[in-house]
């Protein structure tokens, strides 16, 4: 049978958690010299976040390999294939309608077996759980530096400047009177739209001094107040 492997490094960096497309690719190929399977091609995706699976060519065109030959979609890791369960579980299913198999070298899953399947998604739902901590442990953490008045990105946020130092944020006092009248206007029922376009007509400039304003741009500030408030 066949061995299509995919790797993947994210936006994140060239090597994330140690494992480059290098490193993943001769580890795939090292599991297929010893199962005696013969790799017919690895596809990649490099710096491509694995949040959307549409926008990964290489994995697509593994897929399609991968079913068109019956052959074996094998991965470093279940974190390299997918980042949610049902994305996961969708890959799987997919293959498994055209007769390919998934195989994942770190959990040492391998679908054509009961056992096999039952273990994968098993693995799956707690990847995603472990995930979904790290993602909540990261907003908390941000929540604090925010609440404590530590800067957390490049810009600051509406509202708010950069102190000479350049590690605290310091209030803007005109930019605050902005916010308020956003919340008040919210508050009053009005869509982040209407509020773009009533901040525009009264001439009052984004954080980066454009005169227009967008509903996205609305929706931000007061998504922030409410990570802020909730």
């Amino acid at each position: 049978m066949e061995v299509i492997g995919y790797v993947r490094v994210s936006t994140e960096g060239q090597a994330e958690d140690g494992v480059s497309l290098a490193a993943q690719s001769s580890k795939i190929r090292a599991w297929a010299h010893l199962d005696d399977r013969e790799v017919a091609h690895i596809y990649k995706d490099a710096g491509i976040s694995g949040a959307k699976l549409s926008s990964r060519e290489g994995l697509q065109a593994a897929i399609l390999h991968a079913c068109k030959v019956k052959g074996a979609l094998a991965v470093y890791s279940l974190s390299r294939l997918a980042r949610s369960t049902r994305d996961t579980l969708a890959i799987s299913e997919q293959l498994s309608k055209a007769g390919a198999e998934l195989v994942s070298l770190s959990e040492k899953i391998d679908t054509t077996s009961a056992s096999g399947k039952m273990i994968f998604r098993l693995l799956a739902v707690l990847a995603e759980f472990e995930r979904d901590q790290v993602s909540e442990r990261t907003r908390v953490a941000m929540n604090h530096l925010r609440a404590t008045g530590r800067r957390v990105s490049r810009f600051a946020p509406y509202g708010w400047n950069f102190s000479a130092a350049g590690d605290e944020l310091v209030i803007n006092e005109q930019e605050q009177l902005v916010i308020e009248r956003i919340k008040q206007l919210r508050a009053s029922g009005r869509s982040p739209g209407w509020i773009a376009d009533s901040l525009t007509d009264h001439g009052i400039t984004t954080k980066r001094g454009k005169q227009a304003w967008s509903a996205k741009v609305v929706r931000s500030i007061l998504k922030r107040l409410e990570e802020a408030y909730p």
